[in-house]
């Protein structure tokens, strides 16, 4: 069997609005974040996150913090790169409190995982269409930073 490698693409710092709540629903509280900027930077590509996407949360009974997220990536050459994924985190619910309340936490401390998937018209990033990714997520008071891997 083939190994799964790994290779930095990108280091990516979201700046989010204060979460909107909708309330309880049958799988858990939904809340609803904007995002409101932000910037991302690799060794194959770099830019700014653009304030159009928003993260579409869901606090499911068992504590998971379950992520949906839709952004639009500008790279430093003017093409644009919209960015899905699905992600999880948890940690035990003192971390996590403290995580609410907006401290920094060592992120050692809580499971914070996503899937990236890519989709462009740009010729340069044509091959982030046919890419895999896997990320880890910190999150800091001003929003989260993910640092972003290929699957090879």
């Amino acid at each position: 069997m083939r190994s799964i490698e790994l290779a930095h693409l990108f280091t990516a710092r979201f700046e989010v609005g204060p979460p909107r709540s909708l309330g309880a629903t049958p799988f858990g509280e939904r809340r609803i974040v904007r995002i409101t900027g932000g910037s991302f930077e690799g060794p194959r590509l770099r830019g700014t996150v653009l304030p159009e996407g928003g993260d579409w949360l869901l606090l499911r009974a068992d504590g998971v913090l379950q992520l949906d997220v839709r952004a639009t990536l500008q790279t430093d050459d003017g093409h644009l790169i919209y960015m899905t994924y699905r992600g999880v985190r948890h940690g035990p619910p003192a971390v996590i409190e403290r995580l609410n309340r907006g401290e920094a936490v060592d992120p050692d401390e809580y499971y914070f995982r996503t899937a990236p998937f890519f989709e462009t018209a740009a010729e340069p990033y044509g091959w982030l269409n046919r890419i895999v990714a896997v990320a880890t997520g910190e999150r800091l008071p001003g929003g989260p930073v993910y640092t972003v891997h290929e699957v090879r």
